[in-house]
């Protein structure tokens, strides 16, 4: 079994001993670094080869999202989660923007923390239900033009990134190759002017386009 490498970035040193508790205490997963500032990860972090970061939003030096482009810039293929009590539709756009791949929540069970580095790993989105609970909530906001000429396999594609499904899941449910999966993913991207998964889920929503944690 691979083993799923973790970084911390959290200045709580409580809940930065909790976590890596957690990861180096179940089979499958590795904790291999922990920081309780911004500066120390962005310079340190990328060294350590993780597979996906934990990201506090709030840092003592700066925020996590703006910490989450720095790195992303440099390592587009890292996966970032950021870590918060709250998140609202501003905190996910930028988030989205940043190249994050979705959010934990610090008050999440054990198992939806290990799920999540899983799927964070995998590619897919991670919304938590209290996350999109928030967003959905304030219902679709139309920005800019809504007919943004997304073909009806394009369409389908969004609402499935929406359920937080990664590419191979999508690729299978729609009897499709990765490659064309991902060119439909591409499509995507390219026609809602953004470049993530989860901006792209955002921008979606917030034009009604789909409704964030429809399905299963």
């Amino acid at each position: 079994m691979e083993t799923i490498r973790v970084a911390i970035v959290e200045d709580d040193q409580d809940i930065r001993q909790s976590f890596e508790a957690i990861i180096d205490s179940t089979p499958g997963f590795a904790c291999v670094k922990t920081y309780d500032n911004a500066e120390d990860a962005v310079e340190d972090l990328p060294l350590e080869k993780p597979d996906v970061v934990i990201m506090d939003l709030q840092l003592p030096d700066r925020d996590g999202i703006s910490t989450t482009a720095d790195l992303m810039r440099s390592h587009p293929d890292l996966k970032v989660l950021i870590l918060t009590a709250h998140a609202g539709p501003s905190e996910m756009a930028r988030a989205g923007a940043a190249g994050a791949s979705g959010f934990l929540t610090k008050d999440g069970a054990l198992t939806d923390v290990l799920d999540a580095l899983r799927g964070a790993r995998r590619g897919s989105l991670i919304l938590p239900p209290s996350v999109i609970a928030g967003f959905a909530a304030r219902g679709p906001v139309t920005i800019g033009q809504t007919d943004v000429g997304l073909t009806p396999r394009e369409m389908e594609v969004l609402q499935l990134l929406g359920q937080g499904r990664d590419p191979r899941t999508i690729s299978k449910e729609l009897g499709v190759s990765m490659h064309t999966c991902r060119g439909y993913i591409k499509g995507v991207l390219a026609k809602l002017d953004v470049h993530s998964q989860l901006e792209a889920v955002v921008v979606g929503t917030r034009m009604g386009l789909i409704q964030v944690g429809q399905g299963s």
